[in-house]
């Protein structure tokens, strides 16, 4: 038998000490290099999109793929890449950690606008406030000192 699977993922991670150094003349580049990691992977990427200090992936993993290395991957190859290449030129590193959540599959089109939406979105809502959220909308229990 093959196997089957079908896990819609949310992932967020952020900047070292949520330092705005992604910007915008770049993100998009940014944007198509995880792009490219996700689909060596044999993962499909739904949607990136960020603002200066963190991003959201909505993805689907192969089933081969541990999330932990996943991320991990996206954060070693893509700091490299942005530091070789000076992207983001105040960029240090990304923050140890991350949030990922699952989604019903009948629930990705929303969740594709949500993470489209991020720079509108931030307007309103801070990082941590987002974060928060999210993790209690999910029923996660959290420290508050690791929000900050």
């Amino acid at each position: 038998m093959s196997t089957y699977t079908q896990i819609l993922y949310h992932i967020v991670f952020s900047t070292k000490k949520r330092k705005k150094s992604l910007s915008q003349e770049n993100d998009e580049m940014l944007y198509r290099y995880i792009w490219g990691i996700i689909k060596n992977k044999n993962c499909h990427l739904y949607r990136v999109n960020g603002v200066a200090d963190h991003i959201h992936i909505a993805t689907h993993l192969h089933p081969s793929i541990a999330l932990a290395d996943f991320i991990k991957d996206i954060k070693v190859a893509s700091s490299v890449w942005i530091k070789k290449d000076n992207v983001f030129p105040e960029f240090d590193k990304w923050q140890s950690g991350y949030a990922a959540f699952t989604y019903y599959i009948d629930s990705k089109n929303d969740l594709i606008e949500y993470v489209k939406s991020q720079k509108e979105h931030h307007r309103k809502v801070s990082f941590e406030e987002e974060l928060r959220n999210l993790l209690i909308e999910h029923g996660i229990d959290f420290d508050e000192k690791y929000l900050d």
